[in-house]
């Protein structure tokens, strides 16, 4: 009972950077707007968190919570380059997540070696982070289906023509997910950073903002169903170092499971269909005037 309890604590403190990422990644997806750039944003929130958390090393010269301000920003403020290139100029969506995510791995990278090899002491307790993860996947999921704006983002990301003829805002609107989602990204960033492994180390995102891309999808743009599929797969990241050296199993292959996991899942996905679940007009640019 003992080892149950324990490996579910773990698989919540895993999955918390998972819920994150992935309940912003849901709401910018049901916008109609697909950002594969979750992995950069992680990865520049947790630098900027860490960054501004640390100051300069001494003691009281950093906040933790305004390292966790940062860290939102920081993914908002990208998230809004990724909005401008594919709202505004309606490039490709797919092309410009991409180039996120490359991006903002390379910088964070780059300005992150001055802080790699510094502990972050004083850092916060996770379980504000993991319960309130939990809760706004439920405000949010009350949100999409029983309040007016819920349904208004929904309309935009189903059908951004009707939604225009009606007088709404859909390029504002789908700024506004798009910043949602990438704030949530550094704020996953900054659990990492902050509060799972208090430090900065490049890399230290480690394909989890690819893993919530393909959550969202695998729940079907659910909220709800995102925080059991967050402790899902960071139930496998518990195993995968659970059972590493215990038995006859290659270490490479528990390393390998989740990202195993995840295309098995999605298979599964598209054989029931669940591919019908996303929004109509996700990934679509649209052309006022166009119908």
């Amino acid at each position: 009972m003992d080892e149950l309890i324990s490996a579910l604590l773990r698989a919540l403190a895993f999955g918390t950077p998972l819920l994150l990422a992935s309940l912003g990644a849901v709401i910018n997806e049901r916008a109609g707007v697909v950002n594969l750039g979750v992995e950069g944003m992680m990865a520049l929130g947790a630098l900027a968190g860490f960054a501004v958390a640390y100051g300069d090393g001494s003691p009281g010269s950093g906040s933790v919570w305004l390292g966790i301000l940062a860290a939102m920003a920081a993914g908002g403020l990208a998230a809004l380059l990724h909005a401008f290139v594919t709202i505004t100029l309606r490039a490709n969506q797919f092309v410009s997540g991409l180039s996120l995510s490359l991006l903002g791995l390379g910088v964070a990278g780059l300005l992150g070696k001055k802080y790699e090899g510094f502990p972050l002491f004083g850092q916060p307790n996770q379980w504000p982070f993991t319960i309130g993860a939990i809760v706004l996947a439920l405000l949010l999921a009350f949100w999409l289906t029983s309040t007016r704006a819920g349904l208004t983002l929904r309309s935009v990301g189903e059908n951004p023509a009707a939604a225009d003829v009606l007088g709404l805002n859909v390029n504002l609107i789908r700024y506004g997910a798009v910043a949602f989602g990438g704030a949530m990204a550094g704020l996953a960033g900054a659990y990492l950073s902050l509060v799972y492994r208090p430090s900065w180390t490049d890399g230290m995102t480690a394909g989890l903002g690819w893993i919530a891309v393909a959550l969202v999808i695998f729940v079907g743009w659910n909220p709800l169903r995102a925080i059991f599929g967050s402790v899902f797969f960071g139930l496998l990241y518990y195993l995968q170092f659970r059972l590493q050296g215990k038995t006859f199993i290659p270490t490479e292959f528990f390393g390998a499971m989740p990202y195993l996991l995840v295309i098995v899942v999605l298979a599964f996905a598209g054989l029931r269909g669940q591919q019908g679940a996303a929004p109509e007009a996700l990934g679509r640019p649209y052309n006022r005037g166009e119908r």
